[in-house]
């Protein structure tokens, strides 16, 4: 490290006030302070708590927490593309087809984000907002392996300065920036981001038989031709199996999906790793889930459809759920910050997927909308939470 703290030292100067490149302070900074804690510290008088944890350290941990995620994510894709085309591929050789589709996804992502990002931190005279650090992993993670790199870097453009710059940068957003891109692609681009076009094929041709619907679009099509949920995942591949669908299937993540969202055991890692150090909220991810399953269990008492009757543990492992209540709902930015409120912010998210899923075909996966509606009811819940605290204490001190 001591090779490149002097590599830093010796142009900096460049950086500086005076300097060749002046302007591009932010830029500098931003590389440096990716490899080492600003030296800037707060203010000696009164009390301040230090620690070598700075916003940088804080969106590595979530990065981190999404590792497990995206290489099972990576593997997945060359392993849909083995099963779609009927090749015998070896562990490594699917990897490869995955990390060729990938990777050139994640490069754009973060291109284009960061390119907004640069111009409006030199525009200011800041560093690198540290906040697109996680989405701009987040964005290739919620999108299908076939999707366009044109529009992820449209969407991802849109999402950083509509999402969140217009707002006052990291911070200050209303709207999961992530989300805003995956909701932006939605309702721009629909053939691209839904049906079947989530497994990824290249020049092959699919075997006879082989589907690449996700299993959101399999029930949802199964409820709306009144037809049984579980036995229409379950006849959905009639090549590859009954199983193909299984729950056991679906919680280990061995299906089509978005790149990131398939494996529910994978997220439950990183949703492990955000709690254990402290970065993400453990009520906020339980009551997510909590408030789904409650749901689910709900309409199946109702079983007013076989939508309501698709037994209430499936809406945890098919969509985008787990992964969005560990990563999307726990965003400190845009999630409630009161304690109280965090149960009930989740709780709603949970609530709303579920409702979405069942009653509104159009948008069969709930927990984008879900997410985007609760991030803009954040800040009223908080509120209410809050009046409610100063009212019981007023309430307590009168004499």
């Amino acid at each position: 490290m001591k090779i490149i703290k002097n590599i830093f030292e010796k142009y900096k100067p460049l950086f500086e006030q005076g300097g060749k490149f002046e302007k591009l302070m932010p830029l500098f900074e931003t590389f440096e302070t990716l490899f080492f804690v600003p030296n800037r510290v707060t203010p000696s008088q009164g009390v301040q708590i230090r620690d070598a944890v700075d916003l940088k350290r804080l969106m590595m941990t979530v990065i981190i927490a999404m590792v497990p995620s995206l290489l099972f994510g990576i593997w997945n894709v060359g392993h849909q593309h083995s099963l779609a085309t009927g090749e015998t591929l070896s562990f490594m050789q699917q990897a490869w087809i995955g990390i060729v589709v990938v990777l050139p996804i994640i490069i754009v992502s973060y291109a284009s984000g960061l390119t907004v990002e640069f111009i409006f931190g030199i525009k200011k005279g800041h560093s690198l907002n540290e906040g697109f650090l996680v989405s701009g992993m987040l964005i290739p993670m919620v999108v299908p392996p076939t999707i366009p790199l044109w529009q992820v870097a449209l969407a991802t453009v849109f999402a950083v300065l509509i999402g969140k710059e217009v707002f006052g940068g990291t911070g200050m957003n209303i709207l999961n920036v992530a989300l805003s891109a995956r909701a932006f692609l939605y309702f721009a681009y629909p053939s691209q981001i839904s049906g079947d076009v989530w497994t990824y094929l290249g020049d092959k041709t699919p075997i006879d038989g082989f589907t690449g619907g996700t299993s959101l679009a399999i029930a949802n099509e199964a409820s709306v031709n009144s037809g049984a949920v579980v036995d229409a995942l379950a006849n959905s591949n009639t090549v590859l199996g009954a199983d193909f669908y299984s729950f056991s299937n679906l919680f280990l993540g061995f299906i089509p999906g978005s790149i990131g969202e398939t494996s529910t055991l994978m997220i439950l890692i990183g949703a492990a790793i955000l709690i254990i150090t402290g970065v993400g909220s453990w009520k906020i991810i339980v009551s997510v889930f909590g408030g789904a399953y409650l749901t689910g269990l709900l309409f199946n008492a109702i079983a007013a459809n076989e939508y309501m009757m698709m037994p209430a543990e499936y809406h945890l492992v098919i969509g985008g759920l787990a992964f969005g209540a560990v990563f999307m709902a726990t965003d400190p930015v845009t999630a409630t910050q009161t304690e109280k409120g965090k149960w009930i912010y989740g709780i709603l998210i949970g609530v709303l997927t579920v409702i979405i899923r069942v009653f509104n075909p159009a948008y069969p996966e709930g927990i984008m909308l879900a997410i985007l509606l609760m991030n803009v009811f954040a800040p009223l819940i908080d509120f209410y939470i809050v009046k409610g605290n100063k009212e019981r204490r007023i309430q307590r001190a009168t004499v």
